[in-house]
């Protein structure tokens, strides 16, 4: 959970109890902080927030909204969390905090309270009872937003350099949770605690890790090329920061789930903004920046990442185990407004930006392969996906890790949703 010298990790620690006691320790670090004295201080406890906290209180009469965002050894890292006026002065939409703290371990930042929705709470409601016309509106919303960035992306287009790559924090959403600090040890970090040595309860069978990390996947009947030992292995040997300066760099948000986007209902439609640009940067691999994005606002839904309670209620799930092989099947797929999101993402952001990448020479020869592996390593690692370990259930667990198994490895034979995706956005296809 962090460092004991980290303040913000013994909050999050504490906000879990919900006996008030994180409260006072938030207003005292807000006092220390900033000077101000926190009243009816609340805090949130949504599905959303994997690796964060946020909530609400109220100094001098004015209310505020909080976030922060808490890694383990956040105390050790270089570089710094929250650079939001990058984002700002290369001309992306982003809250500008009131208050801002980039001490480790006291990182925090403070906004206006707005009155608007958070796009992952408009999605959420279209996941469970669809409107075409909002559903238009924020598809809608969303292409405007894509193109915005990717104007961004191609303006701020960079050779970098192995050094530069490796000061950006967006590693800590990524290669580091493969490690143990500082000395880099692997299997570590959250893969070795989430998941090494431990068993996995699946609808019908207990698996080993060393059993489920070595089986081969077949998922509704499309077995799949890797096995999710190789994939963490992979993903350990390609998104080492020093081997990413390949496809250049840019400024952007680096961890623009809809959770960090407000969605701004005007006439007609709506915009997106962000905050909470915790990982932002200005040297960003360019085939990470949108990596997040893709997986936590359209391929963890609905249900199964963040209300895993919900997706065992309404999606029936079996597994099997043979010959090395496990059999996984389930009724989930991505809900219509998710669907329309993915196909936004790929003809507003990937494909233009992929063909930028090819034109300036900077695009990798396995570029699917950097992707799959950013994708892979997102439901794997925000939150542990063993069912009884924190939120997850049996069926949630088999979804999630074969979800995660769909977006890391090729089928051997038949295409999928991934396979199509990639197809789409390929600038020689």
């Amino acid at each position: 959970m962090g460092q004991p010298n980290s303040r913000t990790a013994a909050i999050r620690e504490k906000a879990q109890k919900r006996d008030g006691g994180a409260e006072a320790m938030l207003a005292d670090l807000l006092r220390d902080l900033f000077g101000i004295e926190a009243r009816d201080l609340a805090i949130n406890h949504d599905q959303y927030s994997l690796n964060s906290l946020n909530g609400f209180f109220e100094a001098d009469g004015k209310p505020y909204f909080f976030k922060f965002h808490q890694e383990e050894n956040e105390e050790e890292m270089s570089g710094e969390y929250y650079r939001a006026d990058i984002l700002a002065k290369a001309g992306l939409p982003v809250d500008q905090p009131l208050m801002m703290s980039t001490l480790p371990g006291e990182q925090i930042l403070v906004y206006r309270r707005r009155t608007d929705p958070r796009f992952s709470d408009v999605l959420r409601a279209l996941d469970e009872l669809h409107d075409e016309e909002m559903a238009r509106q924020a598809v809608d919303a969303e292409r405007r937003l894509n193109e915005t960035v990717l104007s961004v992306y191609l303006k701020t287009l960079h050779p970098v350099t192995p050094k530069q790559v490796a000061k950006e924090p967006v590693h800590r959403l990524f290669y580091d949770r493969l490690v143990t600090a500082p000395d880099g040890t692997y299997p570590g970090g959250r893969l070795a605690s989430f998941y090494v040595d431990k068993a996995f309860e699946l609808p019908g069978v207990t698996l080993s890790w060393d059993a489920l990390s070595k089986a081969h996947f077949v998922i509704n009947g499309i077995q799949y090329r890797n096995t999710l030992g190789e994939l963490f292995d992979a993903a350990h040997e390609r998104l080492n920061p020093a081997d990413l300066a390949d496809n250049g760099g840019v400024t952007a948000h680096g961890d623009a789930h809809n959770a960090n986007v407000w969605f701004e209902k005007q006439q007609g439609g709506a915009n997106l903004s962000f905050f909470d640009p915790a990982f932002a940067g200005e040297h960003i691999p360019t085939l990470l920046a949108e990596v997040k994005t893709t997986f936590h606002n359209i391929l963890a839904h609905p249900y199964w990442l963040y209300d895993p309670a919900l997706a065992e209620q309404k999606f029936n799930a079996t597994a099997s185990y043979e010959n090395g092989h496990l059999f996984a099947d389930f009724d989930w797929t991505l809900s219509p407004v998710r669907a329309a999101l993915l196909e936004t993402k790929a003809e507003a952001m990937w494909k233009p930006l992929l063909a930028a990448l090819k034109q300036r020479g900077m695009l990798p020869s396995d570029w699917r392969k950097v992707v799959r592996l950013g994708l892979f390593l997102c439901p794997t690692l925000v939150m542990n996906l063993r069912a009884g370990a924190t939120s997850h259930n049996p069926t949630s667990s088999l979804i999630g890790l074969s979800v995660a198994m769909m977006v890391g490895s090729e089928p051997e034979e038949s295409e999928d949703l991934i396979t199509r995706f990639l197809a789409t956005i390929d600038p020689e296809g």
